[in-house]
């Protein structure tokens, strides 16, 4: 009889506790149509917990001209989130033994006759302090002093690739995309994707004007395009340790240098990921910008939440703090939120 007891009590205590997160979810995802509202957000939100799609909202249009709507599975260019997949292509070469971090840029690209070539290692090339300005040009500053965020190096990463792999980096991104199953997501010369989104940034008129043609001159930097869904395909993959084993993963995670953000101010900076300090358990993730383009895609390992904001109107580019501040203010929500008991 005592037993029964038990067993009844823990069965109202549970129910009375999914009644409670149920609650409290709907409670969150309240403010988030608030906070999306408010600020005339347009593109697509998506929030998972636990890998469950909790929160999945297309707001605003495709096309202003023509009135179009926007849909949930639309694509976008993804900005500097195309670093982190750049960065994991790499990892995957020292995976495999063909290649080192502390590798110089000279063992597989011949053709830069500058001398620092002999001395900038892969690892300075993925966190940015490489001091790379031109190809033809000597550094910046000397070498692994300084954090100089930088889209040339990324460049440089892709071309090493396509040297150890013999193919170019548009057919080593589209066999890693289809291996992964993100059917939604392109290298931009891979003209199969058909959802892609017209992008708009304000002028000094505050008028939307359209943002024309592919922005980015180093697509490993910067010039992936993805949906919500792919890239919420992505974070699970990556943060399971499905894609990297976990000593990989965890060079990812690692902080290597500071660097002072337009939007976040102080942060740190892994491979392709950037976390508050002390935060890579808590709030992990990457912005991306593309004209017209904003984006974040961020993971909450304590919470396991994943929120994934894309977006194709740019405003206020003066001040990016307030061209990203739906994404700020839902970062700020679900970062919040405390874990399960």
């Amino acid at each position: 009889m005592k037993n029964i007891k038990l067993l009844i009590i823990s069965i109202l205590l549970i129910s009375c506790n999914s009644r409670k997160n149920t609650n409290e979810n709907d409670v969150i995802l309240t403010q988030v149509d608030s906070i999306v509202n408010i600020n005339k957000f347009n593109g697509v939100v998506l929030i998972a917990d636990n890998n469950n799609i909790v929160y999945r909202k297309a707001f605003g249009f495709s096309d202003l001209e023509k009135n179009q709507k926007l849909k949930e599975d639309d694509q976008f260019y993804i900005g500097s989130i195309s670093k982190q997949i750049t960065a994991v292509l790499i990892l995957k070469e020292i995976e495999k033994g063909k290649l080192n971090l502390t590798d110089t840029i000279n063992k597989f690209l011949i053709d830069i006759e500058q001398d620092w070539v002999n001395e900038v290692t892969v690892h300075h090339l993925l966190i940015h302090t490489h001091g790379i300005v031109e190809l033809d040009e000597p550094l910046e500053f000397e070498l692994g002093t300084k954090f100089s965020y930088s889209q040339i190096g990324y460049g440089l990463l892709a071309n090493i690739l396509e040297k150890i792999q013999g193919k170019s980096f548009e057919r080593i991104a589209t066999e890693f995309f289809e291996e992964l199953g993100l059917q939604n997501t392109f290298h931009p010369d891979n003209k199969n994707y058909q959802n892609l989104v017209k992008s708009y940034e304000e002028n000094e008129l505050r008028e939307l004007i359209l943002a024309e043609g592919n922005p980015v001159e180093y697509v490993a930097a910067g010039g992936f395009i993805s949906n919500v869904d792919d890239l919420l395909k992505w974070n699970i993959l990556l943060h399971s340790g499905k894609i990297l084993n976990p000593t990989f993963m965890e060079l990812m995670k690692t902080r290597y240098a500071t660097r002072v953000h337009p939007i976040l101010e102080t942060l740190e900076y892994g491979y392709g990921l950037i976390f508050k300090e002390n935060e890579e358990n808590i709030q992990i993730g990457a912005f991306g910008y593309s004209p017209g383009y904003a984006s974040a895609n961020y993971y909450y390992p304590k919470t396991k939440k994943h929120l994934i904001i894309l977006g194709n109107v740019a405003i206020s580019l003066d001040d990016f703090k307030m061209t990203f501040k739906t994404h700020t203010d839902l970062m700020n929500l679900i970062k919040d939120e405390q874990p399960l008991e």
